[in-house]
């Protein structure tokens, strides 16, 4: 009898989290073969789920997320494999409870996507940010290296590339973070590397690139000019707006962690939507697709933020295969449509 494959990702119920099960329950040939060959096809596939639902933001976008996936799970074609995923709310922090979770599952792969996110909160609450970044990683590392667990994924940023040239490029020397969750997301890749290293775990770091899309974190820009644009409220952008981010549509990113399961060793890989885009401008496209002038209020630039990120995707593109699907347009008349259809209480989400 085949084995099932299992595989643990943290941070369920978090933007990416939310989506990366989701793709894994229906669109199992993202998974590489590589990753199951010997266990037989994806349907027999139990993926775990875990997520603390801390109050960094509004609980019911996590809890909203998580009713996404059980309303999958129970409709066809997905149906037969209800059981294949599995919540539990659980703290990375929490070792006996994830050394539990290790001893039921024997998982295959762990997908950590359990952070503590945000440039500017960091620097107020650096410490709740080590602790979740720098030691709930460590506790997962080393559960990997007590249940033999062969397999680690990483999600990290591009706020580790400050001070670089563009288009940013893995192999840059991202030693001068400047800011405590930036240093927390350093800290997390070096562990890695350390366990990569003494124990021969394959393990892949994704450094995603400002992600955004359809029940997005309302403490970044592209959820906040969305609801404040679609309320006619003050818009708030710090600095003048020239600044540019390489925005990144969330089934993309999806799609690549997936993808990031094939065996390779140790590496580091971009993911981005390289298509910089000035904040100004992307205001613009959802003032268009709203058909609503925003009333923007100019606020000083903070000095923890990047002025530009602009990923290289080469990497990403030669080893797994990946490459950004969704343009910026279509990205956010999908994100404005979810807002629209949720308004009643994702209207009232403290930004």
């Amino acid at each position: 009898m085949k084995k099932r494959k299992s595989i643990l990702v943290t941070g369920a119920a978090g933007f990416i989290g939310w989506k990366v099960c989701e793709f894994l329950i229906t669109h199992p040939e993202l998974i590489p073969k590589s990753f199951l060959k010997s266990f037989g096809d994806s349907r027999k596939l139990t993926i775990v789920g875990i997520d603390n639902l801390n109050d960094y933001y509004d609980v019911r976008l996590k809890k909203w997320r998580l009713k996404q996936l059980d309303k999958i799970c129970l409709n066809p074609p997905y149906n037969p494999v209800k059981s294949n995923f599995i919540f539990h709310k659980i703290d990375i922090e929490n070792f006996s409870g994830l050394r539990r979770l290790f001893k039921k599952h024997k998982f295959d792969a762990v997908i950590n996507l359990a952070a503590r996110a945000g440039v500017r909160y960091s620097m107020k609450n650096p410490f709740v940010y080590y602790k979740t970044n720098v030691l709930g990683n460590l506790n997962l590392l080393e559960l990997c290296r007590e249940f033999s667990v062969k397999k680690y994924i990483l999600a990290s940023t591009s706020s580790l590339y400050a001070g670089q040239k563009m288009p940013f490029k893995e192999n840059l020397p991202v030693n001068e973070p400047i800011s405590p969750y930036a240093a927390s997301k350093k800290s997390a890749e070096v562990s890695c590397y350390t366990y990569h290293r003494l124990y021969d775990i394959d393990i892949t770091i994704l450094r995603y690139f400002t992600v955004y899309g359809p029940a997005a974190r309302p403490d970044m820009s592209p959820f906040r000019f969305v609801s404040w644009v679609a309320q006619e409220k003050p818009v708030i952008i710090y600095g003048d707006g020239n600044q540019s981010r390489d925005f990144t549509y969330v089934d993309d990113i999806a799609r690549g962690t997936i993808m990031a399961l094939k065996p390779m060793d140790f590496e580091i890989i971009n993911l981005g939507g390289d298509e910089p885009r000035r904040l100004i401008d992307f205001l613009k496209v959802i003032e268009k697709k709203l058909n609503k002038k925003a009333k923007i209020v100019h606020k000083p630039f903070h000095p923890a933020d990047l002025e530009a990120t602009w990923a290289d995707i080469t990497k990403a593109k030669k080893i797994i295969g990946w490459r950004p699907k969704t343009k910026i347009e279509k990205g956010l008349e999908n994100s404005i449509a979810w807002f629209k259809d949720n308004s009643i209480w994702a209207g009232k989400i403290k930004l």
